[in-house]
C-alpha cells in the first residue's frame, strides 16, 4: 500500500504533539482553523480523507484545494507541471484527480473459457461487431487522451512524463487502426552509445553492488531490489469526458530478469480492464513494460548502473495477442469509468487470475494444435498407404 508522505521524525514529532493538543480539548470549535490546516497539509491522501469523516471543522478544511493539491505533487510529481495543473482544474479539481487516480481498476471476475469459445476470428461475430462501430470510433479519437506517467524507485522519482494524445494515431490511419496497439514513453536500442538513456540507477540510490552477472542470476539482489522498490503510475485522461484512471498496479506483477540478453530486465506493471461489448473474452490487460540494463559493472561493483531503456504501454487479449489501435481507443474510454479499490491485494489477485485463465487458454490452443498436426500426419500415411495399395 501507499505510504503516507511524513517527510522527517522531526515533522512526525511536531504532527503528533499537535494531535495531543486538538485530543486534550473539549470544545473543538476552540482550536484555531490553522492548527487544524498545519495538521491535514502533513498527511496524505487516504488520511485527509478520512479526516473529513471525523468533524465538521476537519470536513470544511479537507475540502481545500490546496491541500489535495500538494498531496497530488507528494505523489505524483508530473502534476506540478503547469499545462497538467491547467488540465486538472478544467476535469474537476484536484480532489477529484486523486479520487479517480489513487484506487486502481480492479477485475474481480474473469470469465472462464476454453480456446474453442475464442477464436482468432470468431464466425458468429462480423467484422463491425469485433473491430467497433465507425460511427461510434468517431466519437472517440486518440487526441483525447493524455498520459501521465511517474515512476520512482523507493521514495526518489526517477521519470516523470506527461505525453498529450497517442503517437502515430489517426482514426483514418489503416495503420493504426489495424496494428497492434503500443504506446512508447521513450526508447532507447539496447547498446546504444549515443543515447545511453536519460533514467539511471546506481549504487548511491540504493542499489545493491553487482560484482558478475553470475554471482547476480543465483542470489537475485538486484532483482528483487528492482522489483520490490520500482512503483510505476499510468494516468490516462480523457480530456472530452473529463475522466482519469490509473492504469497501472503501483508495484510490478510480474517480469523476466536477464532477457533478452544477461544484462537486461523486465517489469511488467498494469491492470484487468472489463470490456464486454469489446472483446470477445470480455476482458482485456493494460501492460506496461519497464527495461532496465545493467551497465559499468567493475570488479568492486561500486559503480553499477542501470539504465531505463524502455517504457511502453501495450493492451493484451486473453489469447495473449495484441489489442488492435481502433479497439484499444474504446478499451481506454471504458477504463475510465471500471471498478477501482484501495486494496493492492485485489489488484494483485485480479491479475494473478487472469494469467492463470490466459495459461490454461494457450495450453489449450497448443493441445488442439498438436492433436490437429497427428490428425494430419496420419491422414497423409493413410493417404500415401492407399495410393500404393492402388497402383500395386
Amino acid at each position: 500500500m501507499i505510504k503516507p508522505i511524513f517527510r522527517s521524525p522531526e515533522v512526525i514529532n511536531d504532527f503528533r504533539t499537535k494531535l495531543m493538543t486538538v485530543a486534550s480539548i473539549t470544545r473543538m470549535d476552540s482550536l484555531n482553523s490553522d492548527v487544524f490546516y498545519d495538521i491535514l497539509r502533513r498527511v496524505d491522501g487516504a488520511t485527509l480523507a478520512s479526516a473529513a469523516c471525523a468533524c465538521a471543522a476537519f470536513k470544511a478544511i479537507s475540502n481545500e484545494e490546496k491541500l489535495w493539491e500538494d498531496v497530488c505533487y507528494s505523489m505524483w510529481p508530473s502534476t506540478k507541471r503547469d499545462d497538467v495543473k491547467t488540465l486538472i482544474s478544467s476535469t474537476g479539481g484536484f480532489k477529484k484527480f486523486y479520487a479517480d487516480c489513487f484506487p486502481l481498476i480492479v477485475n474481480k471476475t474473469v470469465p472462464e473459457f476454453g480456446w474453442g469459445d475464442y477464436s482468432e476470428y470468431p464466425e458468429e461475430w462480423t467484422e463491425a461487431e469485433y473491430y467497433g462501430d465507425y460511427d461510434e470510433l468517431e466519437s472517440v479519437s486518440p487526441s483525447d487522451f493524455v498520459s501521465i506517467v511517474d515512476i520512482k524507485y523507493k521514495e526518489k522519482t526517477i521519470c516523470s512524463k506527461v505525453l498529450w494524445g497517442i503517437p502515430n494515431a489517426s482514426v483514418q490511419n489503416g495503420w493504426f487502426s489495424d496494428c497492434p496497439f503500443r504506446v512508447d514513453l521513450f526508447s532507447y536500442a539496447s547498446r546504444d552509445e549515443d543515447h545511453p538513456g536519460e533514467v539511471t540507477l546506481s549504487v548511491s540510490d540504493g542499489l545493491p553492488p553487482v560484482t558478475s552477472l553470475e554471482r547476480e542470476r543465483k542470489d537475485g539482489k538486484l532483482w528483487q531490489e528492482l522489483h520490490n522498490g520500482i512503483r510505476v503510475s499510468w494516468i490516462m485522461v480523457n480530456l472530452k469526458v473529463k475522466q482519469a484512471a490509473n492504469l497501472s498496479s503501483w508495484y510490478a506483477v510480474d517480469g523476466q530478469r536477464h532477457w533478452p540478453t544477461s544484462e537486461d530486465y523486465m517489469l511488467h506493471f498494469g491492470s484487468v480492464v472489463p470490456v464486454k461489448d469489446i472483446s470477445p473474452s470480455h476482458v482485456v490487460k493494460c501492460i506496461i513494460t519497464l527495461r532496465f540494463q545493467v551497465t559499468d559493472i567493475e570488479g568492486s561493483g561500486t559503480h553499477t548502473t542501470l539504465n531505463l531503456t524502455e517504457i511502453c504501454m501495450k493492451l493484451g487479449n486473453m489469447e495473449g495477442g495484441h489489442v488492435n489501435g481502433r479497439n484499444s481507443l474504446f478499451v481506454l474510454k471504458e477504463a475510465l469509468s471500471c471498478d477501482r479499490s484501495k486494496d493492492y491485494g485485489l489488484v494483485l489477485e485480479s491479475c494473478r487470475l487472469y494469467s492463470k485463465v490466459q495459461s490454461e487458454i494457450i495450453e489449450e490452443k497448443i493441445r488442439y494444435e498438436n492433436r490437429l498436426e497427428r490428425l494430419y500426419v496420419v491422414g497423409g500415411i493413410t493417404a500415401f498407404v492407399l495410393l500404393c495399395c492402388y497402383f500395386l
